[in-house]
């Protein structure tokens, strides 16, 4: 039996998940993708209430799209940036949205600039307050990065944002479904996360929270006919609700499957998830940092789920080769991915564990095992 470690890459999901997924794709083969949304559609609208309580927000500020890159993406694109103004991000920055901030400040004559992280790795809110001013319109947030066990201060970053009038875009990708993320409670204007990964979704989901507050001051432009209405020859009229980021064409079994993960989660509870999946991390890591020849590599005061580590005279891509052949599924995370953190640490790549509460203890030990094996 496979021991499951990548959960922050493409978890496994619960039965509740795939037997919606799978039943809806039935269903439109017997009679039709447009009869077979019309039946459902009380339980597609349903999901906006069970995303706005999994995200502290109220329905009317959730969106869903197929992926965290879209979230992010559509909500990136409709925060007003003209020449002078500043982005600020972490060190901790992930390619998929350091990427689109170089390329459109470069565009605006806009400047981004990367925040320093603090002597535990997260990013320094001490140097954030000294770098803000009137000209720092947002400010992009990694909740958990990619390649550490980071959990960066969001509520703190937040509140310093405000101070100045930034918004604030959480992307939660790695840290929904493993922990609470609620926009109420960490007070960022804006929460972009994926299905696939922590919350044990469908591929192809994701979801967006804008709060009300964010909406008014936001210029949504990748509208469609579901996200406006023709009115006139010359006219239009936008949403008013967050569903003007979403596009009328939408898989709609993958969305039923992502609500059918929300609820999961729900019913299981945040609270008790974090718990067991903090209890998962924090005993691979333990075991790894017992062995010769393994540097455990995560940074940060507060931990998550994710683990990551080297092996002496070992790259990173044939550890994960030599534990899959051992029964172990790891990833890589490599330098490009998260290029400055990655930089500062002097890091090429790392292996990247990630055990979620249905990985037991003991399969948890029979992992560290697995490393040894491959240390010797």
């Amino acid at each position: 039996m496979t021991i499951f470690l990548d959960s922050a890459g493409s978890s496994l999901p619960p039965e509740e998940v795939t037997d919606e997924v799978v039943g809806h794709l039935r269903r439109e083969a017997e009679i039709g993708g447009y009869v077979a949304a019309r039946e459902r559609q009380d339980d597609l609208e349903a999901g906006y209430g069970v995303f706005a309580e999994l995200l502290g927000a109220e329905p009317d500020e959730v969106a869903f799209t197929d992926s965290a890159t879209r979230a992010w993406l559509t909500a990136f694109d409709a925060v007003p940036l003209a020449a002078g103004d500043r982005v600020l991000y972490s060190e901790a920055e992930y390619a998929g949205t350091a990427i689109p901030i170089l390329r459109r400040t470069r565009e605006v004559g806009a400047v981004a600039e990367a925040v320093p992280s603090d002597s535990s790795g997260q990013i320094d809110v001490g140097a954030l307050k000294e770098m803000l001013d009137e000209r720092v319109k947002l400010v992009s947030l990694v909740h958990v990065p990619t390649n550490s066990g980071l959990v960066n201060p969001a509520r703190e970053v937040a509140d310093a944002a405000h101070d100045v009038g930034a918004l604030v875009l959480l992307d939660a990708c790695q840290s929904i479904g493993q922990m609470p993320v609620r926009a109420d409670e960490l007070g960022v204007d804006l929460i972009s996360c994926t299905g696939r990964k922590w919350l044990r979704g469908p591929r192809g989901t994701g979801a967006l929270v804008v709060r009300r507050e964010a909406a008014r001051r936001m210029r949504p432009r990748l509208v469609d006919l579901h996200s406006a209405e023709w009115v006139g020859p010359h006219d239009i009229r936008l949403r008013e609700d967050a569903r003007v980021y979403e596009i009328w064409e939408t898989d709609v079994a993958a969305r039923l499957g992502l609500i059918a993960a929300g609820r999961y989660a729900l019913a299981k509870g945040l609270d008790v998830i974090e718990r067991e999946v903090a209890d998962r991390a924090g005993r691979l890591r333990a075991g790894l940092g017992a062995l010769p020849g393994v540097t455990v590599r995560d940074v940060g005061e507060r931990m998550s789920g994710i683990v990551t580590f080297t092996v002496d005279g070992l790259g990173a891509t044939e550890v994960r080769d030599r534990l899959a052949a051992d029964g172990v599924t790891v990833t890589v995370s490599v330098a490009s991915s998260t290029l400055l953190d990655m930089t500062r640490r002097g890091l090429d790549e790392v292996v990247r564990a990630s055990p979620h509460y249905f990985v037991q203890p003991e399969q948890v030990d029979q992992a560290v095992e697995a490393v040894s094996r491959c240390a010797r």
